[in-house]
């Protein structure tokens, strides 16, 4: 979930951009749109999802694992350490 209200914001815009999106798939199925239009629209579709899974699992790991001052993690670059993760987890999304 995510936790300040700039991470609420940009998660509550995401959800609102494919909400728009899945109202769109739906009128073209509707209106029997032809299969390469539908198929654009459901990878933009599954895109904005994918964003919106990263952003609310990289708000995870932050929380989860504290910023990188913490003095118990001295020696560990904790945020190096997501943005690593975060990169790869992203790539795989794509």
């Amino acid at each position: 979930m995510p936790h300040s209200p700039e991470e609420k914001k940009r998660a509550i815009t995401r959800l609102r951009r494919i909400r728009g999106q899945a109202e769109a798939l739906e009128r073209a199925i509707e209106a029997d749109c032809e299969c390469g239009p539908l198929l654009q629209q459901i990878v933009a579709m599954r895109g904005a999802t994918n964003g919106l899974i990263a952003e609310v699992l990289e708000g995870h790991l932050r929380v989860t694992f504290g910023r990188g001052d913490d003095p118990a993690k001295r020696g560990i670059d904790v945020d190096g350490e997501i943005d690593g993760v975060m990169r790869i987890f992203r790539t795989y999304l794509k």
